[in-house]
């Protein structure tokens, strides 16, 4: 199994490098589609570099081996990857529909700055969500309450 999942993330952390080298090398290359697709790479190359092989110790693995701290800052991480590729699935999407339903007014509508922005948007979005997100549990999960703060107690007992 490891070998399996060691393949797969090295095929995937290639693979993308391939695409982010090439889109970023080559000028003509850098249109507002290959432009969503480089952020795509950029996104699915973190997740071949740190979800999968992380995930595969936990999946195979009886006991986590890893710690507390690196357990949450896998749940995060992949957390943020998975939306950021998700994302930027959607833009890419988005691109299409509008290049194949509206091909002559495409070049007004899909710019390289609006695709950059929607690229930024949509990568920092998780970002902003993960820091929104414990605030309306807080509010609205009595339990949240509880849990963050046997979580802060146990860490100010290891300082």
């Amino acid at each position: 199994m490891y070998i399996l999942f060691s393949l797969i993330s090295i095929v995937t952390v290639f693979l993308n490098l391939i695409v982010i080298i090439s889109i970023s090398h080559f000028k003509q290359l850098q249109t507002p589609t290959n432009l969503l697709i480089l952020s795509l790479a950029v996104s699915d190359l973190l997740v071949g570099l740190i979800v999968i092989p992380a995930n595969t110790v936990a999946i195979i693995e009886s006991c986590w081996v890893l710690g507390e701290y690196f357990c949450a800052l896998l749940m995060y991480t992949t957390s943020l990857s998975e939306s950021s590729s998700l994302g930027n699935l959607i833009l890419l999407s988005i691109d299409r529909y509008v290049a194949v339903c509206d091909p002559l007014l495409y070049h007004l509508k899909i710019t390289t700055r609006r695709t950059i922005l929607a690229s930024y948007f949509v990568t920092f979005l998780p970002l902003v969500n993960s820091f929104i997100n414990p605030i309306i549990y807080a509010f609205f999960y009595p339990w949240f309450k509880v849990a963050t703060k046997q979580i802060l107690t146990l860490q100010l007992r290891h300082l």
